[in-house]
């Protein structure tokens, strides 16, 4: 078993709150999502965020709009809905029950019986 897939599976199961995360500061477009991204070390690729940033949009947790750019073709921003700040909040609160309890086991000595 190779360490590098098994990171690599982590930090997958983690992209759509990390773009949810992202979008709740204000909308953004494709490239500065996977800037942020790929700056917090999550190395991600185009071709993994379209397909969520699509199955995103499709299940009504993001929306987008078309804007001019003055530097090459349209851009497509997204933006979080309503129904995706509220996915978000509890996902940042599984995240936080998460983390406690990965925290507990890994760092805690096993209890004697």
């Amino acid at each position: 078993m190779k360490i590098e897939n098994t990171k690599a599976q982590m930090r997958k199961g983690v992209l759509e709150f990390c773009i949810l995360s992202i979008l709740q500061h204000g909308d953004a477009y494709t490239s500065e999502i996977l800037s942020q991204l790929k700056d917090a070390k999550l190395l991600v690729v185009e071709g993994t965020v379209y397909p969520l940033l699509t199955r995103l949009k499709n299940a009504g947790l993001l929306s987008y709009r078309w804007e001019e750019s003055t530097s090459g073709p349209p851009r497509k921003y997204y933006a979080l809905t309503e129904t995706g700040k509220l996915f978000l909040k509890e996902l940042n609160t599984t995240w936080s029950e998460l983390v406690e309890a990965v925290n507990l086991v890994t760092t805690n000595k096993p209890t004697e019986k």
